[in-house]
């Protein structure tokens, strides 16, 4: 396994294990527990996803010492204030059954999420969370809040891979020294990404999928990326990608395939921000 160096000195896993939209506790549970018998170390979850206990379940009986193992989660935007993240951080950690989580993240910029980053800098500071950062947090709001907070982003989880590959927001986290990390690293399955002739193309000269040319490329950009599956040889397979390297002919013919645009998400509508308002993960 590869690491890089978050800005505050922590080790993070270049490749970690994601369960968004793993729903099911019974289903997630094996998940996570395949995950982590094929080699994973880094589990990435969310308040929102729902799975939490889950995720902590397949952790204690993995019987992997707690040190080897590098836990994310993050708070919802029903939680972005200053009280109500205290208690958020404590009720994750209990869904976990851990006594720290080695990185925790505000999901959206909503809400008040800059008081919410104080009760965060307040837990890395006990020891209670490792690392603190932020997802879909875009170039100028992250410049904002860099500018503004006491402890800079270890980490910006936002939409990257090979056709929406935002250069200019990997520039501004470079800038702050932020790690990004890409939640999406397969689309989504769009833009035919498991077929896509480029990628299949040099693929081919290694030995790879277009899949894990895909999370390569992320990978020498710098990118920790955490790819999500329920199917055991494809959990397999999205770990098998440190024994080859891609050309910087190879990165530029990946990197020509990025659009202006998200094909998943807009993040400036409306209609997505109310969405995110009303969708409550706890009474």
């Amino acid at each position: 396994m590869q690491y890089f160096t978050l800005n505050n000195g922590l080790k993070i896993p270049a490749l970690g294990f994601g369960v968004f939209q793993v729903p099911d506790p019974a289903q997630c549970e094996q998940a996570v527990t395949d995950a982590l018998n094929a080699g994973y170390r880094l589990i990435d979850t969310a308040a929102a996803y729902m799975n939490e206990q889950a995720v902590g379940r397949a952790i204690a009986k993995s019987g992997i010492p707690r040190k080897e193992l590098f836990i994310t989660t993050k708070l919802w935007v029903q939680d972005a204030s200053y009280e109500k993240a205290k208690d958020a951080i404590e009720r994750s950690l209990n869904n976990l059954g851990l006594d720290y989580l080695d990185l925790y993240l505000i999901h959206q910029p909503m809400g008040d999420y800059y008081g919410a980053y104080r009760a965060m800098e307040e837990a890395y500071r006990a020891g209670k969370l490792k690392a603190i950062g932020v997802c879909n947090f875009y170039p100028h709001v992250l410049t904002d809040f860099c500018e503004t907070v006491d402890i800079i982003p270890a980490v910006n989880q936002v939409e990257l891979h090979p056709f929406f590959a935002q250069e200019d927001a990997l520039k501004v986290m470079k800038e702050y020294g932020v790690t990004p990390e890409a939640w999406g690293p397969f689309a989504e399955g769009k833009h035919g990404i498991f077929t896509h002739p480029v990628l299949t193309e040099i693929g081919k000269k290694y030995g790879k999928t277009a899949a894990q040319v895909a999370l390569r490329w992320n990978i020498q950009r710098g990118v920790v990326v955490i790819p999500k599956s329920v199917h055991l040889e494809r959990i397999k397979a999205n770990i098998d990608v440190f024994d080859f390297e891609l050309t910087k002919e190879d990165m530029d013919k990946i990197s020509a395939l990025s659009l202006p645009e998200s094909g998943i998400v807009d993040h400036t509508d409306p209609a997505f921000i109310k969405m995110i308002h009303s969708l409550k993960v706890h009474d």
